[in-house]
């Protein structure tokens, strides 16, 4: 009989289910996937999982993030965690260690949200002041400096930001009054500032006051209005901007004229979006099938997947993508021979295949070649 206890994996779950000994799991879980090179599976080994398996430590969840071989989350009471490979400091510990489980950053308890990137990380707290560490090359943290951070930092000294997202060696904020701004690299025009510099420290980008929400991504960005349109800059030779060219922009671009777009994802190159009627549009380099649409096709401008509309959450990795329905049911394509997609195999799916039978999946997340997960815990 299966072990009931401890790190459960998906099929141990559907055992215990049909043999009346699961009651639930006490609050919101994070599983995880892929490569585990760094530990950052976070089941306490380096082995690579092909399917699903839960974070150890036994916490309750809020949100959390994923970078390119680490992984970074919130529990319910706003203690900030890491794992996974600690090079350039990205855990925050003040080390350069790996850890294959969470280990808590500092003691404070009022972390509000998290942006992970490939070597680099931005928290916001829930007074809106800005945090970050991790490599700091070509001034991606936002310090005015270029030297790397193996513990949270503040940036500047402001107290309005909503959320940041980091790329390779760019980012991009928006703040609460609904400004957007952008620093680190720039040889794509990624920061949106229609020129190539590089930035250290928060430029805005335009004047406009109807950002709501940014994505930013190797070489480029993906952003939403308050309006419901969606935009896009930086590099584009797969596509992945969406306007329907190759050609790199410098400044945001909008991509159609619908205004009902809810929810953006971008990794390298290529990009996901939901619609408010829960449609899945993806666009961009489409090697391994990463795009969803059965073929390997590249898109210029945005393609709906299949006919759903009950998509829920998005997230784009690497060469890989996952999302989850209304439903709470999982479904991932793309890249699999790292056990990405978490089907228990290493094959790659050009389509969506659902993962397990369970329904209790909230929110994705994507790393480099791994995966992250939320349930929604008992009684929800």
């Amino acid at each position: 009989m299966p072990n009931f206890s401890g790190i459960w994996n998906l099929k141990e779950q559907v055992q215990a289910i049909a043999a009346g000994r699961w009651t639930g799991l006490p609050g919101p879980q994070l599983f995880a996937w892929g490569d585990n090179g760094g530990g950052q599976v976070g089941d306490l080994s380096t082995a690579r999982r092909s399917s699903p398996v839960q974070v150890s430590g036994g916490l309750s969840w809020s949100t959390a993030s994923a970078g390119g071989s680490f992984n970074v989350g919130l529990n319910e009471d706003g203690n900030l965690y890491s794992w996974g490979s600690g090079g350039n400091g990205v855990l925050g510990d003040n080390t350069v260690v790996s850890k294959s489980s969470p280990i808590q950053v500092g003691a404070l308890t009022n972390w509000q949200s998290l942006g992970g990137a490939r070597e680099h990380v931005f928290a916001v707290k829930t007074d809106n002041t800005l945090w970050a560490w991790g490599s700091n090359g070509q001034g991606r943290l936002g310090d005015n400096t270029t030297i790397s951070k193996s513990s949270p930092i503040q940036i500047g000294a402001l107290t309005n930001w909503s959320q940041a997202s980091g790329g390779n060696g760019e980012s991009a904020a928006v703040k609460t009054d609904g400004t957007i701004w952008a620093w680190g690299r720039n040889y794509r025009g990624q920061l949106g500032l229609n020129d190539r510099v590089y930035r250290s420290s928060p430029v805005q980008i335009g004047a406009l006051t109807t950002w709501l929400y940014v994505d930013a991504a190797t070489n480029g960005c993906v952003a939403l209005k308050t309006d419901g349109t969606m935009w896009a800059w930086g590099g584009n030779s797969t596509g992945q901007v969406g306007d329907n060219t190759r050609t790199d922009r410098s400044s945001p671009v909008q991509i159609g004229a619908l205004t009902n777009w809810a929810q953006i994802s971008r990794f390298s190159y290529h990009t996901l979006a939901r619609k408010t009627t829960g449609e899945l549009w993806a666009w961009g380099g489409n090697s391994y099938g990463r795009l969803g649409d059965n073929t390997t096709i590249y898109r210029s401008s945005p393609i709906q997947i299949g006919a759903l509309t009950t998509w829920s959450s998005i997230a784009a990795g690497n060469v890989h993508s996952i999302a989850t329905t209304t439903g709470k049911t999982l479904f991932a394509w793309g890249y699999n021979v790292r056990g990405q997609v978490g089907d228990g195999t290493v094959i790659n799916r050009s389509s969506p295949v659902q993962i397990g039978a369970l329904a209790e999946w909230t929110f994705v997340y994507c790393g480099t070649y791994s995966s992250l997960a939320l349930t929604a815990g008992s009684g929800n």
